[in-house]
């Protein structure tokens, strides 16, 4: 009996690889059973074995375990059939050729990755605040790129420490990587964050020398709230410097997400971005549009990447989908990472399958946009797309 009730609760468990997380810590959960499945499999198993000691309802359990361990497991088939895929759309969409690496290995869950030491610089002070850089320095000779990397938090909270272990991957490969601390909300709000991308910017390209910095190669990467920030500087700051730009789940169009709030036993999406932008949309709707990146995207707008797990709870996929129609519009090299399993924060862990592929979706976006001069997306961008978002743009109007 017991057995069988550690096997029920363990199913229930395993749904959060299927089903949107409904509270704030079943989300955490979902991190986890979807980005180290391994190891609730594990769990799964010695449940399982448990039937030998425990032979009340034994059959049941043993039915219901089996089913729990396929659905534990179900990431890792989802991530090897996104892998498949991922060499060809992206070698495609982009028009570039992967790299060589698998995109996903299920092995690969169990390597650890290799910490590259960085070191904290103060990039701006002004007269309120004083804001750092931890910068990790490519580990290859040379004047080399530099990704700007920009944290999440609901732009109130986090800070340039968060998930390190990509800086490190991407120094490791030969990228100088500037993970930044911007303005917080509520204290400093919209556009303050993307002036501090700007700041960072213009830091790194008067000390190129010193850091060792291809002034010419700035690349922008934001996570949820840091996207968002990250999109905006990419479309507006006019910057010639900036050559790309990566979106992890990040919110592309303001006045759609103040529209359709987030699950509020997870997050108040609303009270969020009141505090960022300075108000409802009824008291400043000019300030919604103008830090929704999607509403400044052009035919010069940098190539995007865009990653987002379908299971997102946080920040819905649409914005996703919004800003792949307007890219495909307006004829952006571009390519959109969906990962079917995937909750918001997924990349948690760089080796679970959506740490995996997403990191391998980076590093062939990387190479194959750095040195090469922007060119209009092979991606089709003729009247279904467009038409697409104008009919949505229509139906979605604001409740009020």
């Amino acid at each position: 009996m017991i057995r069988f009730f550690l096997i029920l609760i363990l199913f229930l468990i395993s749904l959060l690889s299927i089903f949107r997380a409904p509270e704030y810590h079943l989300w955490l959960l979902a991190i986890g059973t979807t980005e180290f499945p391994w190891l609730f499999a594990i769990l799964t198993i010695v449940a399982l074995a448990l039937g030998y000691w425990m032979p009340k309802w034994q059959i049941a359990g043993s039915i219901l375990g089996f089913v729990t361990l396929m659905i534990f497991l179900s990431p890792v088939v989802r991530a090897y059939r996104v892998a498949k895929d991922i060499k060809a759309g992206m070698g495609k969409a982009l028009n570039i050729q992967p790299v060589a690496e698998t995109p996903f290995s299920f092995f690969g869950m169990f390597k650890g990755v290799k910490s590259v030491a960085y070191k904290t610089i103060t990039y701006v002070n002004y007269k309120d605040t004083a804001l750092t850089i931890d910068y990790y320095p490519s580990q290859l000779p040379g004047k080399k790129p530099c990704v700007i990397m920009i944290h999440g938090g609901s732009w109130a909270g986090g800070d340039s420490r968060q998930l390190p272990e990509l800086n490190s991957y991407l120094a490791a490969k030969g990228y100088n990587v500037a993970s930044i601390n911007y303005r917080l909300a509520p204290k400093w709000q919209t556009p303050a964050p993307v002036e501090d991308v700007q700041a960072s910017i213009d830091y790194c390209r008067a000390h190129a020398e010193e850091l060792h910095i291809d002034t010419g190669e700035f690349i922008l990467l934001g996570r949820s709230a840091g996207a968002q920030v990250a999109l905006l500087a990419a479309y507006t700051l006019n910057d010639p410097g900036i050559k790309a730009v990566v979106d992890f789940y990040g919110p592309a169009d303001m006045v759609w997400g103040y529209s359709i709030p987030s699950n509020p036993w997870i997050m108040n999406s609303r009270k969020v971005m009141e505090q960022y932008i300075g108000g409802t949309y009824k008291q400043a709707p000019h300030k919604y549009s103008a830090c929704s990146p999607l509403e400044f995207v052009n035919r010069y707008s940098p190539p995007t990447l865009i990653i987002h797990g379908e299971n997102d709870v946080l920040v819905s996929p649409e914005h996703s989908r919004r800003l792949n129609l307007k890219l495909a519009q307006n004829g952006i090299k571009h390519y959109w990472l969906k990962l079917p399993w995937a909750t918001h924060g997924f990349d948690y862990n760089l080796n679970g399958p959506g740490g995996q592929l997403s990191t391998y979706a980076v590093e062939t976006f990387l190479k194959g946009i750095i040195n090469k001069a922007p060119t209009a997306s092979l991606i089709d961008t003729g009247k279904t797309a467009k038409t697409e978002l104008t009919n949505e743009s229509s139906r979605n109007k604001l409740p009020f």
